[in-house]
């Protein structure tokens, strides 16, 4: 096999690097009070991913935390991590029942829908909650109020809703949702039930919003965008529709590793991103490749700077 600059038909020359890119504030909280319990006394587990990257779960059962799917995995006297995807209300009463330390990661964007569900469901309207079906954030938004919510994933289902009452009807959104998808449901909602409400500001997280739309900027001068994250991230997976919208080629890969020469063949500009539990050093690798294997220079396109932080909580005694 040929190496080197040039190799093969492959032709990258530019490398247009999306910021803002990769984790955002709600992921890097969730893995800084991962951190916070090791090494500790008791064992860690997590209830589901601590975030939806492969690698980071990876990196952390190297350091001995478990991911588990149930409570009852998990031995008493251990410590028990729910996810920053967020867990249905029931779940911390029954960890310390069962005798687990809890330590909570949810999101507080997602916290924040949460609490948006409670409000509308109290004042009793039935809140269409505006997701993917089996995603762990709807399923722990839903839990919230199990009498008062319906799922809703596309236009077609709003026009299947039949509310007890069509004047008091509310919605929110997964956080992670593609804007512009979100927006027609919303739309749809809005013209089917026009006394209906939404929270008082938008769901959908500022990381995936402007993550969303550096990659639009990317795919709009881009032969191939290539988003890094897993296949298990519902953000990572909304940033490949969106540059496909734009009617770029778009791949989502684990790593550089996974990039046969094949989809370089014939492109020169390749837009370079990752989803908000992505970890900026597979970037670095892949930004390392592209210079290494072909001499590609790299310029970074900034469409808005991020600044959002949120506090992790002191480490328990």
């Amino acid at each position: 096999m040929d190496t080197g600059p040039g190799r093969g038909t492959a032709t990258p020359e530019l490398v247009l690097l999306a910021s803002p890119r990769g984790w955002c504030a709600g992921v890097e909280r969730a893995i800084k009070m991962v951190d916070q319990e090791i090494p500790g006394q008791r064992p860690v587990y997590m209830r589901h991913a601590i975030v939806h990257n492969d690698g980071v779960v990876r990196g952390l059962a190297d350091r001995g935390v478990r991911t588990v799917e149930e409570l009852d995995e998990i031995p008493a006297g251990a410590t028990v991590v729910l996810s920053a995807h967020g867990s249905a209300p029931q779940v911390r009463p029954e960890a310390e029942q069962r005798g687990l330390s809890v330590v909570d990661a949810t999101c507080p964007l997602v916290s924040k829908v949460h609490a948006e569900v409670r409000r509308f469901a109290a004042a009793g309207y039935t809140v269409a909650v505006v997701g993917h079906a089996g995603h762990v954030e709807v399923i722990a938004t839903m839990g919230e109020a199990p009498e008062s919510t319906v799922l809703v994933e596309t236009v077609g289902d709003v026009g299947r809703l039949s509310p007890a009452d069509p004047l008091r009807v509310a919605w929110v959104c997964q956080t992670t949702l593609s804007v512009t998808d979100a927006a027609e449901v919303v739309q749809a909602l809005r013209s089917r039930f026009p006394d209906a409400i939404g929270p008082r500001t938008e769901d959908i997280c500022y990381a995936t919003t402007n993550r969303q739309d550096a990659v639009v900027a990317l795919a709009r001068r881009s032969d191939l965008v290539l988003v890094i994250g897993s296949g298990t991230s519902s953000n990572s997976r909304r940033l490949v529709e969106r540059a496909r919208e734009q009617g770029c080629r778009a791949e989502l890969v684990d790593d550089h590793l996974a990039v046969p020469d094949a989809w370089l063949v014939g492109v020169r500009t390749v837009g370079l991103t990752s989803g908000a539990s992505a970890p900026e050093h597979l970037v670095t690798a892949a930004l390392a490749w592209f210079r290494e294997q072909w001499g590609a220079r790299v310029e970074e396109v900034e469409v808005t700077t991020e600044d959002v932080t949120f506090a992790v909580p002191p480490p328990r005694g």
